[in-house]
């Protein structure tokens, strides 16, 4: 179920439904939320997101639905947690409705955390959009936010649980992974800027 949740392709639907357009042919080629603020504007590109996001937490929170067979705050129910959650990012990634040609899976990353651990979810998404605003690069933003996730776990909320820091872990290597192509644009001064703040062109 954590699979199929991470499995609806937002991007891919939205844009069909409101432009008649697959988003995977244009821009980036990434059926996520930054692409689809790229080609179909804003309008599209907060649905996608919402749904995204809502796709991650929606699916860490499947552990609800086990009532009192695990106990809450114990190290099985946050494995299980971060389990639904990953699933939900592999789903976003690789699609099984949409060719298994998804986004990066930064909003469901970003959702899955608020659901397990929503004060780092915060930090991150603080990071991401200070990183956003003085330079305007989404992927800049999306990989020192993910970046920062461990380092916020361990250093300023003191998590203790083995999984999940090394899943923190895990997942900004992830998220560096997946931008590689952003973050060589990026040395080389030609990654895309978001048009998400162009009032500040004025």
């Amino acid at each position: 179920m954590a699979y199929l949740l991470g499995s609806i392709p937002s991007a891919v639907w939205i844009g069909r439904l409101l432009h008649d357009v697959d988003v995977r042919e244009h821009g980036s080629g990434n059926a996520g939320a930054t692409n689809t603020f790229r080609v179909l504007g804003k309008k599209a590109g907060i649905i996608v997101m919402a749904m995204d996001i809502l796709k991650g937490l929606a699916a860490a929170s499947l552990i609800l639905f086990l009532g009192d067979q695990v106990e809450k705050e114990s190290f099985t129910y946050i494995n299980l947690q971060l389990l639904f959650g990953f699933l939900a990012v592999i789903g976003h990634l690789f699609p099984v409705f949409a060719q298994f040609r998804g986004g990066k899976g930064i909003a469901t990353l970003f959702g899955m955390i608020l659901a397990i651990h929503y004060p780092s979810g915060l930090l991150c998404l603080g990071l991401f959009l200070v990183v956003l605003y003085i330079t305007r690069y989404v992927s800049l933003g999306s990989i020192l936010a993910a970046i920062s996730f461990p380092i916020g776990l361990v250093y300023i909320f003191h998590e203790k649980t083995p999984l999940f820091v090394a899943f923190a872990i895990t997942a900004a290597l992830l998220v560096i992974l997946t931008h590689q192509k952003n973050i060589k644009k990026l040395v080389k001064g030609t990654e895309s800027k978001a048009n998400i703040l162009k009032y500040r062109d004025r």
